[in-house]
């Protein structure tokens, strides 16, 4: 569902180039969710904005739901996200002129889906991540961890074969950010591609798999040992 061929990205040119991803070869199947770790200055925001198609890549090819965005311009790969893919952002980037619930229902609404069908389908996905009770406030009203499970709600709204989230735990405790990451495993499963960004290993290990990036470059994979243990619907 998600195809990186040896995708590279640079910023700048010339003596002040910085090459943020090199030769990225990765593979993200409908089904799985898998985590991406490394240290700050990495690459992960990167490669979860070229896999968005928020950046494009300097070399390579990169395959959403077996379109290569490479060929597509900027307004084509807009159609693509409202269609197909889910995003949280580190900054979250709710509307504050919206309520939560209208928050959570907007990128249905931008799809043509009628106002009442796209405010009880929001109702239903904060009810899932436990802020069902918050859909008449406004982003300034909540709390960061509150704002955290409204953007992680509008991400997984409809019918999305690609759920991307950079550090979407970021503001919630360990009981809230195991909730979170059980309810995007949970969308994977059901057919869903996903990728994670965090810097949390206990929370990783709720991922099918593990990509390690280091300046630029996947350094390692790993099925984390933790797998076996966790159950997703629980």
């Amino acid at each position: 569902m998600i195809e990186f061929d040896g995708v590279s990205k640079t910023f700048g040119a010339g003596h002040v180039a910085v090459d943020a991803l090199s030769n990225i070869t990765l593979t993200v199947s409908s089904g799985e969710l898998v985590a991406v770790m490394g240290p700050s200055g990495s690459g992960k925001t990167t490669l979860l904005s070229i896999a968005g198609g928020l950046e494009t890549c300097s070399a390579g090819t990169v395959r959403v739901d077996g379109v290569d965005l490479t060929t597509m311009t900027w307004d084509e790969r807009a159609h693509l996200r409202l269609r197909s893919v889910g995003y949280v952002f580190q900054e979250l980037n709710l509307l504050p002129g919206l309520t939560a619930g209208e928050n959570v229902a907007f990128p249905l609404e931008l799809a043509g889906a009628r106002a009442a069908a796209s405010q009880g389908a929001a109702q239903e996905q904060m009810a899932e991540l436990g802020v069902g009770d918050l859909s008449d406030r406004f982003p300034d009203d909540l709390s960061g961890g509150e704002r955290q499970r409204i953007a992680i709600a509008r991400a997984l709204i409809g019918d999305r074969c690609v759920v991307l989230a950079d550090e979407p735990t970021g503001a919630l405790d360990s009981v809230n950010g195991e909730q979170v990451m059980r309810i995007l495993r949970r969308a994977c499963e059901g057919g869903v591609a996903g990728m994670v960004v965090t810097h949390d290993a206990q929370l990783a290990a709720w991922a099918h798999k593990v990509v390690f990036l280091r300046d630029g470059r996947i350094v390692d994979e790993t099925a984390p040992a933790a797998l076996d243990r966790v159950d997703p619907v629980a």
